[in-house]
């Protein structure tokens, strides 16, 4: 019996016991008595409001022709949304045909079975660049991103963000060699809100490589609030999850940075010697910087 990974587009989520009419703001709980009926409806709504299931949503707005030397070729617009609440920000990567196709293989090696139903978009021999056609196919794959995002295992698979920022993030650690920061950070910021719509179907380690980037790149533009935070944000889900690799490392940073900002280290201070202590041996000498360049390498 084949058991099938296709769930609904949205993770369940923890209820409330709706049987209880009364909304409840959790900083400062209404008395019942104190609202009027118009009060309580409003209320109910923002409850509901707050409520819905947040979604990732796709959509492909727009395309253009590059052409090159010896040949031409279309990229789509893919933008990046979460419903379910205030998305402030679209952000958007640009994808070729030939980049979908990649994705499409590299998901049927894993989940033959759970893509029967799920078609990309075929090839075409002529006319690629008639408007027609570039505009059918742009539909066509905004859908197949939607199909694909309603297929849970899919969706959770490391292949999914690995689609909307492998491209961004070799560019951002070529620029970083290159010690072209500030053009990284662009990069790297982008990336960043995309991984972040992600999160909520990804390891909580997804943001980490991001995060230890941006802060190598803040240091060195000697931006060093804006290093200490990224590397405050990338540590907890580090120590959580066991990422050796960037912990020492990380720790180094910070009390480095931490002491030129006049920050409290000792505690930093003493989690970086046990660290050492403890993981002797596994732990990576390198700087943080060492291990950002090496990622992409």
């Amino acid at each position: 019996m084949r058991i099938s990974c296709l769930a609904a587009m949205t993770e369940p989520e923890p209820q409330r016991d709706l049987t209880d009419p009364t909304p409840v703001d959790p900083g400062n709980p209404p008395s019942c008595s104190c609202l009027t009926t118009k009060e309580l409806q409003q209320n109910w709504r923002e409850v509901k409001q707050r409520e819905r299931p947040v979604r990732l949503l796709f959509e492909i707005p727009s395309s253009r022709i590059v052409e090159q030397t010896v040949h031409k070729y279309v990229v789509y617009q893919v933008v990046v949304m979460r419903s379910g609440s205030f998305d402030s920000r679209r952000v958007f990567v640009e994808r070729r045909y030939s980049d979908f196709s990649c994705f499409h293989h590299k998901l049927l090696e894993e989940f033959d079975e759970e893509l029967e139903e799920v078609v990309l978009p075929r090839k075409l021999l002529t006319g690629n660049f008639s408007p027609e056609i570039i505009s059918e196919r742009r539909l066509s794959l905004q859908d197949y991103l939607a199909k694909l995002y309603a297929i849970r295992c899919v969706r959770r698979s490391p292949h999914f963000p690995k689609f909307f920022t492998e491209q961004e993030q070799k560019r951002a650690h070529t620029l970083l060699r290159a010690g072209q920061f500030r053009l990284a950070l662009e990069q790297l910021e982008n990336i960043l809100e995309i991984e972040e719509k992600l999160l909520p179907w990804q390891r909580p380690t997804l943001i980490v490589p991001t995060l230890c980037a941006m802060a190598v790149c803040y240091r060195d533009l000697k931006e060093p609030e804006q290093a200490f935070g990224a590397a405050q944000r990338a540590l907890p889900p580090v120590r959580r999850y066991g990422l050796k690799q960037y912990r020492a490392a990380l720790l180094g940073l910070l009390v480095d940075v931490g002491y030129e900002l006049g920050r409290p280290v000792a505690q930093l201070q003493e989690e970086l010697i046990r660290t050492k202590d403890v993981e002797r041996g596994e732990v990576s000498s390198r700087s943080l910087k060492e291990l950002v360049i090496r990622a992409f390498t």
